[in-house]
């Protein structure tokens, strides 16, 4: 899966990458969470755009999303039929631009957290698909899950799941939602190659979402092991349904 991803790279290259017209200037991030903005690009009248939506896909026909799980990832084998979904990824796919993301190995102490990102180090184009919920009253929330695919062997040692990610020579095709129809672009729902990304142990420092800052990715010391080993494992809490009001107190990705 896909829970928590970093976006680091300086905006003008991103725009190059991705080739969106706008030019929004924006601090690094090193641990965007659900709930939270997020950049994605979309292709419309002719040319890529930027945008920034919530974290947390919301379907046109939920009536009080305060009642609705929160759902930040789509499956690969289900995009297509899944109420929630089915519509999205024929008409509004899109790109969520990142440089990583993380993921947590269960082992028999607790849940070690991992940074991957590509061999190379190059920026990503994570697939995602967006809607825009529209309340009684009018008011519009636009939403975006980012999609997942099952894992490569050596990825799977992690998690079994994977972001989908796409080819910078493919962006066209994902985006261009009225020249590929669905049915042309499902050879690119799949996950990365064996041996395209790599990943490191990190600090559990990334469990909590106020920590924002460069120490995230980088590679744990010996002395940060020992002492989060010394440390009880806290147990999960139940997640809570997603509101439309929620604040998360995390602000904007400006």
């Amino acid at each position: 899966m896909c829970g928590r991803f970093v976006i680091t790279s300086p905006p003008e290259a991103l725009r190059q990458i991705f080739g969106y017209q706008e030019q929004p200037n924006f601090p690094p991030r090193f641990n965007v969470a659900p709930t939270q903005p997020v950049p994605v690009v979309f292709f419309e009248k002719g040319a890529r755009h930027f945008r920034l939506l919530r974290w947390g896909f919301i379907p046109a026909w939920v009536k009080d999303p305060r009642q609705f799980s929160l759902l930040i990832n789509a499956r690969t084998e289900t995009v297509r039929e899944k109420p929630a979904f089915k519509n999205a990824i024929r008409r509004r796919r899109c790109l969520v631009p990142a440089d990583g993301y993380y993921e947590w190995q269960t082992s028999a102490e607790r849940k070690r957290p991992y940074f991957i990102h590509h061999r190379d180090g190059r920026p990503i184009g994570l697939a995602a698909v967006a809607e825009t919920w529209t309340g009684l009253n009018g008011e519009e929330l636009d939403t975006v899950a980012i999609v997942t695919a099952p894992a490569s062997a050596d990825l799977a040692m992690l998690h079994d799941r994977v972001p989908v990610t796409i080819r910078r020579s493919d962006f066209d095709r994902w985006l261009d939602c009225e020249a590929n129809d669905v049915d042309s672009i499902l050879e690119l729902m799949r996950g990365p190659e064996q041996g395209e990304f790599v990943w490191h142990e990190v600090s559990t420092r990334v469990n909590r979402v106020a920590n924002d800052d460069a120490q995230l990715i980088l590679p744990i010391t010996t002395e940060q092991r020992e002492a989060e080993a010394a440390k009880p494992a806290k147990k999960a809490s139940p997640r809570k349904p997603a509101s439309v009001a929620q604040d998360d107190g995390q602000g904007s990705l400006f």
